[in-house]
């Protein structure tokens, strides 16, 4: 077949989420068979949703969506569902068929070769690391063996070697792929074409080139489209002065008047509407809890996983008011299980000072209740502070600097993207006013425009901070006065 061949086309498509949530306005683009091709948009945008009209879990209003016949295509999701963590690796996979697979165990040997993870067949998916469970997600769409791969921000949770492992592979890969990612490193290694979908205008703009190169296209017709429409407001603006003047004038005047008003007409039409820049999240504190000093936590032991066994390693680690804590090693070493029993008080060897009030960022979100609206959550952040005012205005206003407007604060947990839930989460930090933060990769999901807020946020924070983060540039910006090293022990 020709590789210039097209294989997914969308035809004047649109669709939306119920009333007044609209996702695609009048989408038209096409893949190509080969093509290695990112999908760019601001958190909430809906690229998510678009792999799901990819795939016909969704359906559009209105429009056409043409695959080519007998296509096959498979996505790898941000997270494994709540309901497969209980699964075997065997059952996990055995999932991805519909038809019962009789030689599923070499195939899934194969795959987790391919994703760089070595496991028993009956070890439980909730077992594994956040990075585990991003190569297993991976290992999910390719056991399938599809024309068309959708990963969806496949890098979350991964070290560097896995990422580095994932470049290769990208690379490396015949068929077509299609990428949401905010890693812009990682997606100009391997990008051939951008998909840019529009949170304001809704509509999905197709450029060609590799990742860094449609950054600065992007750039350069936002410029164009801000200079034409200086020209025409120029233009309009000397035409309203005349036609006003000749209006008052009377007899043969008035039809000059008249037309000149026609023509300012065809010019307003001629006005672009100017793209907003992708809104960035208002510079934020996490306040710290107050009557706090001295010892926050002590850590005499933790578990380190190697081989899949868990073995006891003593460590001597004070955490004091205003220190800040990295927390290092490589995906499935046992970072997010330690930080889990720190946080929940079942770490064995370790001691929290009594009173000292937690804020815990976990990486799959699992400690917010997807069943709550956003305004519950929120609310709920606040109310064991009694000694606080938490008013709806304070509420809200906490809530817009996270980009929470009013809609999103209706809806439920559940229903919102990762990345705002991601955001959700930092609001409830901002509320609780934690003595000691608990920060499990936080800028996974997270828009590369809101990163150098939250890390600004972080390193001004003034009480306790353990932070886990595989984003060297992100760490960077934050102040971390001691390291404990995983792999070292």
């Amino acid at each position: 077949m020709a590789k210039e061949e097209v294989i997914v086309r969308f035809n004047n498509v649109n669709f939306e989420f119920g009333h007044n949530k609209p996702i695609l306005k009048e989408a038209d683009f096409s893949i190509r068979r080969g093509a290695k091709v990112t999908l760019m948009g601001q958190n909430g945008a809906g690229k998510s949703t678009m792999f799901q009209l990819i795939t016909g879990a969704l359906k559009p209003d209105s429009g056409k969506i043409s695959l080519e016949d007998g296509l096959t295509v498979a996505t790898a999701r941000q997270v494994i569902p709540r309901d497969q963590m209980e699964l075997t690796i065997q059952k996990f996979f055995e999932k991805c068929f519909s038809q019962k697979v009789y030689d599923i165990d070499p195939r899934i040997d194969d795959v987790l070769e391919v994703v760089n993870l070595k496991a028993p067949h009956d070890r439980i998916i909730k077992s594994f690391s956040g990075g585990q469970q991003a190569r297993l997600l991976l290992a999910s769409a390719l056991i399938q063996d599809p024309d068309l791969l959708l990963l969806d921000e496949p890098t979350n949770n991964l070290d560097k070697s896995g990422i580095a492992h994932l470049t290769k592979f990208l690379i490396d890969y015949k068929k077509t792929c299609v990428v949401i990612s905010h890693d812009a490193d990682f997606l100009n290694a391997f990008t051939q074409g951008v998909l840019y979908l529009d949170i304001f205008t809704r509509k999905v703009e197709q450029y060609v080139g590799n990742y860094f190169d449609v950054v600065e296209q992007i750039k350069v017709r936002l410029e164009n489209e801000r200079r034409k429409n200086a020209r025409l407001e120029s233009d309009i603006a000397h035409r309203k002065v005349q036609a006003g003047f000749f209006g008052q004038k009377g007899g043969h005047m008035r039809d000059v008047a008249r037309k000149m008003r026609e023509k300012i007409e065809e010019l307003e039409e001629e006005m672009v509407d100017v793209r907003q820049e992708d809104k960035t999240i208002r510079k934020f504190v996490i306040p710290c809890q107050e009557d706090i000093s001295g010892q926050l936590l002590e850590l005499t032991a933790v578990s380190v996983i190697k081989n899949h066994k868990p073995t006891v390693k003593k460590v001597n680690v004070i955490l004091k008011k205003n220190e800040h804590l990295l927390l290092t090693g490589p995906n499935g070493i046992g970072k997010t299980t330690l930080l889990e029993k720190l946080a929940t008080g079942h770490a064995k060897g370790e001691h929290i000072t009594k009173g000292i009030r937690v804020g815990y960022y976990r990486q799959d979100f699992s400690t917010l209740n997807f069943e709550d609206t956003v305004y519950e959550s929120l609310a709920s952040a606040g109310s064991d502070l009694m000694e606080w005012d938490m008013t709806q205005e304070r509420l809200r206003s906490i809530a817009s600097g996270f980009l929470i407007d009013e809609h999103i604060l209706r809806a439920k947990i559940g229903n919102l993207s990762e990345g705002q839930k991601g955001l959700v989460a930092f609001a409830r930090l901002a509320l609780q006013k934690p003595g000691l933060l608990i920060l499990d990769e936080p800028t996974n999901h997270i828009n590369f425009r809101h990163i150098p807020i939250i890390a600004a946020a972080l390193d001004k924070y003034a009480g306790g901070m353990i932070l886990v983060s595989h984003v060297p540039e992100f760490i960077k910006q934050i102040r971390i006065d001691k390291i404990l090293d995983l792999e070292e022990l």
